[in-house]
């Protein structure tokens, strides 16, 4: 459980000090300590106020982390939603993320990674085209990417 002389704001703290915490994320993680709910939803929103927990810095964060592993919109946009980042903020943030980031590049540029041509035959495409879809890429940056990965190779 947790140490009996700290208080939600301590735990959060020290949670975020780590990284950046979604609302939800801290309320579930603050909860498991045994800290009492209504406790934790003044210490969520004193923290909010105060500027040390955002769910749009977390979302903006969490967005260039996945960009930076290969994954795409589709896969991120469920991950944000599953830790509890609303679809206003979700969209806000790819928003601000679209100048920085081409996602059919960056589908061409993950399958060329993991594989070294297009495939042989009907089998190997559909392989290809699963790992893109695994990773979170439209039908649009599926297609684009298998045409253009090995463009340059």
């Amino acid at each position: 459980m947790r140490e009996p002389d700290t208080t939600p704001r301590e735990d959060a703290i020290r949670l975020l000090a780590r990284r950046e915490y979604a609302r939800a994320e801290l309320r579930d993680r603050l909860a498991a300590k045994g800290h009492e709910s209504a406790a934790i939803e003044a210490c969520l929103t004193e923290l909010a106020e105060q500027g040390l927990q955002s769910d749009a810095r977390f979302a903006e964060s969490f967005l260039r982390a996945r960009i930076a592993r290969g994954q795409g919109p589709v896969r991120i946009r469920a991950e944000l939603s599953r830790r509890g980042i609303d679809d206003a903020t979700a969209r806000a943030a790819f928003d601000e993320a679209q100048e920085e980031v081409d996602w059919f590049a960056l589908a061409a540029e993950a399958l060329a990674r993991r594989f070294a041509g297009p495939g042989a035959g009907p089998r190997e495409r559909a392989r290809r085209e699963r790992f893109l879809a695994g990773r979170g890429f439209d039908f649009d940056q599926l297609r684009h990417a298998l045409a253009h990965a090995w463009d340059d190779a």
